[in-house]
């Protein structure tokens, strides 16, 4: 190509450079913006999307999720954005090395997701199994989001009723929730443990359907598992983008040099 043709190349790309980044950073303000909301008014937020209330989202900390996700893509959409805008070496090769640890991260994620699900659930049961413990019951905001979930998904727990041993609600009512017990009064020991089992058809009054009443990590990841095909797409797409900004950047800084 002749140095015109390689000077509109690069201008083209810089400007795409500019314009990709652009978009992720006004994501990240929108989605650092929701996730602050959620942590001020949760309620609200509940209100108007609880029809995704059977997702993953419900069973982590959807506000702080989001501040997180905002923050990061607030960085990465800066340093793309700016660095190829004031042309700087340093900016670009700080926007590369974020892409790639994240990607990265990613990997070694879905590795982790697809071979030892088994640990995965160890690890989110260690993180959301006290918060269940302590936050449910006394927390409105965390009660709604739970019992939303537990009522359309029908589930109890994270594992299964007995995640609600010795914790406030427990202590206060003298029952598990509600929705252990496929919605019958109290919800005692003995009525939980015979769904969680299976052994519906020997309560009084129901027919028999030796129906499950399961934790609603394997719900979910049932749910995630029958939509595989979606969530693989996207996670590929996803790859595909970071992958495509990481090439970007590389060829922004490399034709610095020949500038």
């Amino acid at each position: 190509l002749s140095p015109g043709a390689k000077m509109g190349c690069f201008t083209f790309i810089k400007v795409m450079m500019i314009l990709f980044n652009l978009v992720i950073f006004l994501s990240g303000g929108t989605l650092l913006g929701v996730g602050i909301w959620v942590k001020v008014d949760g309620e609200s937020f509940v209100d108007i999307f609880g029809a995704l209330s059977s997702s993953i989202l419900q069973v982590v900390n959807v506000g702080y999720l989001f501040i997180v996700i905002g923050a990061i893509l607030l960085v990465i959409g800066f340093l793309g954005c700016y660095g190829a805008q004031k042309e700087s070496k340093c900016l670009l090769m700080m926007f590369f090395s974020v892409v790639l640890i994240i990607f990265i991260a990613e990997v070694a994620a879905a590795v982790l997701a697809l071979v030892f699900t088994g640990l995965a659930e160890t690890l989110l049961t260690g993180l959301v199994t006290p918060l269940l413990k302590e936050k449910y019951g006394p927390d409105p905001d965390f009660t709604k989001i739970w019992n939303i979930t537990m009522t359309e998904v029908h589930c109890c727990g994270l594992n299964n009723y007995t995640d609600f041993n010795n914790s406030y609600y427990y202590e206060t009512h003298g029952s598990y929730p509600e929705q252990c017990c496929d919605m019958k009064k109290p919800c005692n020991s003995t009525l939980a443990a015979q769904l969680a089992l299976g052994f519906r058809h020997l309560l009084p009054s129901s027919p028999p359907c030796g129906c499950l009443l399961q934790g609603c990590f394997n719900q979910i990841l049932k749910e995630i598992r029958t939509n595989a095909a979606v969530a693989g797409g996207v996670a590929a797409g996803i790859a595909a983008l970071e992958i495509a900004a990481m090439a970007v950047s590389m060829y922004l800084y490399c034709r610095l040099d020949e500038k």
